[in-house]
């Protein structure tokens, strides 16, 4: 009787770092998230999506989810079985939650500001927030690649 071996896909990848809520400190999230991701042979594609949803997801975390003497995390999860990449980014004010700006007209239309949650929107395939408690969120966002990319 012959029995289907399961395959041994490559290992589910994750890194977490606790990154100041600074500016500096969401420059440097997005430079360990490109770093991270290139050492594990990420797709390209899925790097520079990645590296985009990283600076926007980390810029919110410092300025709108910034407590003083808090930190913010971020955490990546690359499941290449599944050609899928998670970003978490968790800060400690979870009372402001995350929402894509609309109305393009009026006053505000020329704003240099609050368009990062679209942009995070149009790159991913999934993102949401979730409570992490005590008084914190996370907002994750799921990349895929393409089949055969």
């Amino acid at each position: 009787m012959n029995h289907a071996t399961p395959q041994v896909g490559a290992p589910v990848r994750t890194f977490t770092q606790l990154l100041s809520s600074t500016r500096r400190g969401a420059r440097l999230a997005r430079l360990l998230a490109v770093t991270e991701l290139r050492a594990w042979d990420a797709p390209q594609d899925l790097t520079e999506r990645a590296e985009l949803v990283v600076a926007e997801l980390a810029a919110n975390a410092v300025l709108h989810g910034r407590v003083p003497g808090r930190c913010f995390r971020l955490t990546l999860v690359l499941d290449p079985a599944a050609d899928r990449l998670r970003v978490e980014v968790s800060d400690a004010r979870g009372d402001h939650y995350p929402q894509i700006a609309t109305g393009a007209a009026g006053p505000d239309a020329l704003r240099t500001g609050g368009r990062g949650l679209a942009l995070v929107a149009a790159l991913a395939d999934h993102w949401d927030t979730v409570h992490r408690p005590p008084s914190g969120k996370t907002v994750r966002a799921v990349l895929t690649t393409p089949a055969g990319a």
